[in-house]
């Protein structure tokens, strides 16, 4: 049974936002991450905490938002500001990047801040990490710092919604989705209508330049229900039945990354100027989206062994990609003339192999002998069978298993 506690569960990444905001104005906040696991949330609990400090405003709202709707909300929190003393005010925008342009505003009106030394503190929020880095890099370089939001982990659902890891694995890490989970075909029709169909219509193919929003869609099912494999480009082409190219289907699986849902790994070589023209190995970031889309139920995806299997590989590179989101380490896999590693961690000058067993009994294959031999990695780690329990390794961050 699910937890119904009324304590709204605050992620960790809250206190660091409190952190930031607490010292000297120097930087905006940028918020970023994928639909409905919590920006809104995290800001509003800060609100809750610093009462009425803090200004909030959306732009995802059916009413096209301009640059001057940036200024009047400026301008607004401009005022309280005025009157607040030391403490000033927060100014927090959520879906910022639906409005055109608007990162040469916020450089404007925050240059002038500065300029007067008011005590306005600003938190843009966005959707799509993609799509509101191309206007932080481009107006605000040196202005900002970001604040990454993943997908929620095993121990985040566990501690918040009571989910077990088998709950975990088939309904993933959306917390808005967690109440539908003792009603499958509801909670299955909510994550396919409220967040997939969202998130490619309103985050991708509304903000971006889309020439085949059906291929686009037709990519998204087939990462959906290959993930942990490894495709190459033509071979998806020709089973999506499209007369396109590579670079285009390489380019709408970057938008799909973007926008939090699905992403191709690409082969570890040492060097990335070979591991870009690799075969990617598809993973979604989240497994709901996985079981949605496949449309198993829950007791259908325990007894299917070999899709219980890819499951499991899922979680556990769903967990390390969002560590890689956030910035924590790059993620590949590794495979050479049948050997193979699933996935391969690099950060810094530390690289880790991690091999996934989904049985209760399996040692790490002949591919970690190979990878070994070739790279000389500084650690390998096996998750399931009699190496790390998946439940021990879901559970903890993945900095505890890439750390000295």
């Amino acid at each position: 049974m699910l937890s119904n506690s009324s304590s709204p569960y605050q992620r960790p990444q809250i206190a660091e936002l409190r952190r930031r905001l607490a010292e000297p104005r120097r930087f905006i906040q940028v918020v970023a991450g994928p639909r409905q696991v919590g920006k809104t949330t995290l800001v509003q609990q800060l609100a809750d905490e610093l009462g009425p400090g803090v200004r909030y405003a959306s732009a995802d709202e059916p009413t096209l938002r301009g640059a001057e709707w940036i200024a009047q909300q400026w301008e607004a929190a401009r005022l309280e500001a005025k009157g607040a003393g030391k403490a000033g005010v927060v100014l927090a925008l959520d879906e910022i990047q639906k409005i055109p342009d608007w990162s040469e505003t916020v450089k404007r009106l925050w240059d002038q801040d500065t300029k007067s030394k008011l005590p306005l503190r600003v938190v843009l929020l966005g959707s799509a990490p993609l799509l509101i880095a191309r206007g932080m890099t481009e107006s605000l370089a040196g202005r900002f710092e970001l604040l990454h939001l993943p997908h929620w982990t095993f121990a985040e659902m566990r501690d918040a919604f009571g989910f077990d890891l088998d709950q975990y694995l088939y309904f993933g890490g959306y917390p808005g989705a967690a109440p539908l989970a003792e009603e499958p075909r509801r909670w299955r029709s909510y994550v396919i209508d409220s967040l997939i169909e969202t998130s490619i219509s309103r985050d991708v193919l509304l903000l971006t330049r889309v020439d085949k929003p059906a291929l686009l869609r037709r990519l998204f099912e087939m990462a959906c229900s290959y993930s942990g494999q490894i495709l190459s480009y033509t071979k998806m082409l020709g089973q999506l039945q499209d007369a396109g190219n590579t670079t285009t289907l390489a380019h709408y699986l970057d938008l799909l990354s973007g926008a939090g849902m699905v992403r191709g790994l690409q082969k570890f070589a040492g060097g990335a100027a070979r591991s870009r023209g690799s075969s990617p190995k598809l993973q979604v970031l989240n497994t709901a989206l996985m079981n949605a889309m496949v449309g198993l139920s829950p007791a259908e995806a325990r007894s299917d062994h070999e899709f219980r299997g890819r499951l499991v590989e899922s979680a556990v590179g769903a967990h390390l990609a969002n560590a890689a989101a956030c910035g924590e380490c790059e993620l590949f896999y590794w495979r050479d003339r049948g050997a193979e590693v699933d996935f391969v961690v690099r950060a810094g000058r530390r690289v880790i192999a991690i091999e996934v067993k989904s049985t209760t009994t399996g040692r790490v294959g002949p591919g970690a002998a190979a990878f070994t031999e070739a790279f000389k990695p500084q650690r390998m780690l096996l998750v399931g069978g009699d190496g790390i329990a998946l439940d021990d390794f879901l559970e903890r961050p993945v900095s505890h298993w890439i750390q000295p």
